[in-house]
């Protein structure tokens, strides 16, 4: 409270999208703070003003020498003039569970059989596969490929059992494999094919779900991965709520949970001071819900969706976003919503 009180008191304004981040705008310079406890990032499009932030930190609170940005929060940063490097270290996790020479594997998890409830016998002691799974949770956050494995590693926490196990040892022996995946956030990255300008941004999003995938509860999983530019910024993968009675349902909630994310995203950049000139694109597999997207008429099998499902149609109407139909070859999401084989150019967006 304290920090947050200073801050106000220096001119910056509390983020309405995201409580951690502060920001102040004074004339062409705009500076931001984020705060996460006692780890502080700031940074801003003027060197002094930054400094003369860093500064009055200092006189008010005792804090360490500034130094660039090289480690926040587990993730090791690693900058260039070309863009930035993501990675979190998997060394520490994998000698910690006898993993550091096992024998790689070419996906997080096998697309058969599928996991349930009642695979296997129940481990006796669940403490070790809670550990790992949270780990995994954690490592996610570079590490988009692993979303749809740590997902449905996730579900089966309460009672884990020898095959929830084995597939977890799975996961550390596909990251055994690939210890330098990551996210490579491009500094040149294409932003709008009609504008240079560095203020303006590109934003795409995949959306997808895999149909009544849950063998347990038969409930459909979401998936999205979202792009400003070439740079992946977020990514779910995540059970929806209730049953859905078709796959073009399954991916019209799909849609709407991804557009969901994009109107946080378009109000954390408008607090960011940064435009955006065309409206964001979902695209979407599927040609049902791509088309019951931009149908108003409900279909009578349709009728039955929670409203909530059809807020972002206002959305679509009134050119704040456009769902388009991407084939199925090209659909990103899908890596969200099964257990493929992750293509070389889908890391190649993801790292390079």
């Amino acid at each position: 409270m304290a920090l947050k009180q200073h801050l106000l008191d220096t001119g910056f304004s509390n983020s309405l999208a995201d409580a951690s981040l502060f920001i102040r705008s004074s004339g062409r310079h705009i500076t931001y703070v984020l705060v996460y406890v006692d780890d502080i990032i700031v940074t801003g499009s003027d060197s002094a003003t930054v400094a003369a932030v860093l500064c009055a930190f200092a006189y008010r609170f005792s804090i360490k020498d500034p130094v660039d940005l090289h480690y926040f929060l587990g993730i090791e940063v690693t900058r260039s003039k070309r863009g930035m490097h993501l990675m979190q270290r998997i060394t520490d996790l994998l000698h910690k569970k006898n993993m550091l020479e096992a024998k790689p594997v070419s996906t997080p998890l096998p697309t058969t059989p599928k996991l349930t409830l009642a695979s296997g016998f129940p481990l006796q002691d669940a403490s070790q596969y809670r550990s790992v799974v949270g780990s995994l949770q954690y490592l996610s956050f570079t590490r988009p490929d692993i979303s749809y494995a740590v997902n449905r590693l996730s579900h089966f926490m309460h009672q884990p059992t020898h095959e929830h196990w084995q597939a977890a040892k799975r996961v550390l022996r596909y990251l055994a494999g690939t210890p330098t995946h990551s996210i490579y956030l491009h500094a040149s990255s294409p932003l709008s094919l009609h504008c240079f300008s560095t203020s303006l941004v590109n934003l795409q999003g995949f959306s997808g779900a895999d149909w009544a995938g849950d063998t347990d509860e038969y409930v459909s999983t979401n998936g999205y991965v979202i792009y400003m530019g070439h740079n992946p910024i977020s990514w779910s993968s995540k059970k929806q709520n209730g049953v859905a009675r078709s796959s073009t349902e399954a991916e019209y909630r799909a849609v709407a949970n991804t557009s969901a994310e994009f109107r946080w995203l378009c109000s954390l950049y408008s607090e960011l001071k940064v435009d955006i000139p065309a409206p964001p694109v979902i695209y979407c597999a599927n040609v049902g819900a791509t088309y019951l997207c931009a149908n108003p008429v409900f279909h009578s099998r349709m009728k039955h969706i929670a409203l909530d499902y059809h807020f972002f149609r206002n959305q679509s109407q009134s050119n704040k976003l456009r769902v388009s139909h991407v084939s199925t070859h090209d659909q990103l999401a899908d890596t969200f919503t099964k257990s493929l084989r992750v293509s070389a150019g889908v890391f190649q967006d993801w790292r390079r």
